[in-house]
């Protein structure tokens, strides 16, 4: 008969390093009534034949292991919806807004305003800042980020809380904070979901991009296009580097998310990427690298966002829908086409999950998911169809070395940029010629 010890060696199959021979092969204890670690020396190493360290908990003495105490669920509480629509006014003095006026149509600014609820700081010491404020899926708000921004669209002064404005004003003025207010400082965290994670809900099927700050995920779905269509990348943000946890991403279980880490910041991402998967079975987490591909070094000592690349480019010429009024520039923009070395993303295998009604919903909008919904810039069939004609004229007959050079390194550099008017024409008479 099997006996139901405190103390057992974890199931999860989850390898640690063992103190004895350092190998990632040693299972812990756990205590079963807290379900919490024993210290990291009391566990066994598989290694039988090679290492054999086991230390047991009964060999320890009560001073070296002392169960702590379960944590009880503090209540959440949330910022009244009243103080987000006294935001939603003074676009005018918004200077994030302004900015954005300046590299957008005006329609597209008014939808990604109401489908994120940003808003404006007014009569206060941050006068014309932007507010983003973080909606969990249920509609609660659970804080509101405020932020000044200078012409250039670069922070200005160090980001706030409206919570902290309005608890400032309170003290100034002598008065006792609201109950709302009282009770909201008690939160032991400030932004504990994503940004813009309300819209979920909405927009049930679209696969997800994660980006690190409002500003950048609000840039993203103006230059890459609204979730107006099942196959539209969602735009959300973490709030910061190291905001990228298990706790926000639960609200994506079972989505596709490609996620657009800051300059410097892919290997933390990428790291918990890998972490995220294997405790979110059936969501499925690409991790870009092409800022870190393709950025300066001047570029990384700044640390750019993927907003700092997409807004060096004309939105029209990046969407394909006009020409640009002035010379085509040299930098790559950041293409969803472009994830990895600019090689197509391979289909991953199908990961076991159990399927809502969402899901079946879904499923036949987001198959073969990298491949439909991540269109490939302006003329790229054009582009394909020129290059399986040089291909083929070079097989059939012969060309001057330097001719086809210069062939070469032109499909090259149409492969990394949004062609300019004429050049494609421009490269097929080459070509023909």
């Amino acid at each position: 008969m099997k006996t139901n010890y405190r103390y057992q060696l974890e199931t999860t199959g989850k390898k640690y390093l063992c103190p004895s021979c350092n190998k990632l092969r040693f299972v812990r204890y756990i205590d079963t009534e807290t379900k919490q670690h024993l210290p990291e020396h009391f566990g066994r190493c598989d290694r039988e034949s090679n290492c054999s360290y086991h230390l047991k908990p009964e060999k320890a003495t009560t001073s070296e292991y002392k169960p702590q105490p379960i944590a009880k669920p503090q209540p959440l509480y949330f910022i009244p919806e009243s103080v987000l629509n006294a935001t939603l006014k003074d676009y005018d003095k918004n200077i994030f807004i302004q900015n954005l006026l300046k590299l957008a149509p005006l329609e597209d600014i008014e939808k990604v305003i109401s489908l994120y609820r940003i808003g404006t700081i007014g009569k206060t010491s941050r006068a014309g800042a932007v507010t983003f404020p973080f909606i969990d899926k249920a509609g609660n708000i659970r804080e509101i980020q405020v932020k000044q921004f200078d012409e250039t669209n670069h922070t200005k002064n160090k980001p706030c809380t409206i919570s902290y404005l309005l608890k400032s004003h309170y003290t100034e003025q002598g008065e006792t904070l609201p109950g709302w207010l009282q009770d909201f400082t008690k939160n032991e965290k400030q932004f504990s979901c994503l940004f813009g994670e309300h819209l979920l809900n909405k927009y049930p099927c679209n696969p997800v991009a994660l980006v690190e700050a409002p500003k950048t995920a609000v840039i993203g779905a103006l230059y890459y296009g609204l979730p107006e269509t099942p196959n539209a990348l969602l735009w959300l943000a973490v709030y910061n580097k190291s905001s990228l946890t298990l706790d926000k991403c639960k609200a994506l279980q079972g989505r596709k998310v490609v996620l657009f880490p800051d300059l410097n910041a892919y290997e933390l991402w990428n790291t918990k990427a890998q972490e995220l998967k294997a405790k979110l079975p059936g969501t499925r987490f690409i991790v870009s690298d092409l800022l870190e591909q393709n950025a300066t070094a001047t570029e990384r000592t700044g640390g750019l966002d993927l907003a700092d690349y997409l807004t060096r480019f004309d939105i029209n010429l990046f969407r394909g829908k006009g020409e640009h009024n002035t010379p085509p520039q040299e930098e790559t923009p950041p293409q969803p086409s472009q994830y990895s070395h600019s090689e197509p993303i391979p289909e991953a295998a199908p990961e076991p999950m159990a399927k809502s009604a969402i899901s079946e919903k879904c499923e036949n909008e987001t198959k073969h998911l990298f491949r439909d919904i991540l269109p490939l810039r302006p003329a790229t069939g054009k582009l394909k169809e020129l290059e399986s004609l040089f291909i083929g004229i070079t097989q059939r007959s012969k060309t001057k070395p330097s001719e086809r050079e210069d062939i070469i390194r032109l499909f090259d550099r149409l492969k990394r940029v949004i062609p300019a008017p004429g050049e494609l024409e421009a490269l097929e008479i080459m070509i023909n010629s």
